[in-house]
Order: C-alpha cells, then sequence, then structure tokens
C-alpha cells in the first residue's frame, strides 16, 4: 500500500482542503480522508461512504503531474499517520 496527504489551497467550502489516502499497489484508493475548511471530516472506502466523500475512479497520478497545479501540494504519510487519521474521522462521524 502506499499512502499520501494532498493539500489544496481554494477557496471553495464545498471542496476538501486536505485528503489523505491509501493506495493499493496499482494506484488504485481503497481508502481516503478528506478534510473541510469548516472542521468536518468525510470518508469513503468500497464499503462505506460519509461527508459526500467518494473514492476516485481514476488511478493515483504521479506527484509531479498533481503539484504542477500550483494550488495542489502533496506529501508522504506513513500507514500509521493515515490509520490515525481514519480512525478520528470513524470516531467523529460516529460510524460503527
Amino acid at each position: 500500500m502506499q499512502y499520501s496527504r494532498l493539500q489544496w489551497n481554494h477557496s471553495s467550502p464545498t471542496e476538501p482542503i486536505e485528503i489523505l489516502s491509501e493506495y493499493d499497489d496499482d494506484g488504485w484508493e481503497r481508502r481516503k480522508v478528506e478534510v473541510f475548511r469548516n472542521g468536518a471530516i468525510g470518508f469513503a472506502s468500497s464499503t462505506e461512504s460519509v461527508g459526500g466523500s467518494e473514492l476516485s475512479l481514476i488511478q493515483r497520478p504521479r506527484d509531479e503531474e498533481v503539484v504542477a497545479e500550483p494550488e495542489f501540494r502533496v506529501l508522504a504519510v506513513t500507514k500509521e499517520e493515515f490509520e490515525r487519521a481514519w480512525a478520528q474521522a470513524h470516531k467523529l462521524n460516529s460510524v460503527a
């Protein structure tokens, strides 16, 4: 598995400002956590979707392609950091 943190600099209140993703070895998103400007957190996997979050329908683009757009920044994230964010998203959204 691979993990990433995308920071998105924009002014839309309906789009996330940070997206943490877990990808399989073929680059398909398996789980994601989205953080919004107002503090709301959404998340998605193949079996659940909360807060309007959905898994990407395309394979992970190369980081170089993403950061070519000035509003995006991609950072590495460890499995442990992702798992903490995933657990927090579940806790905050009271999903069993």
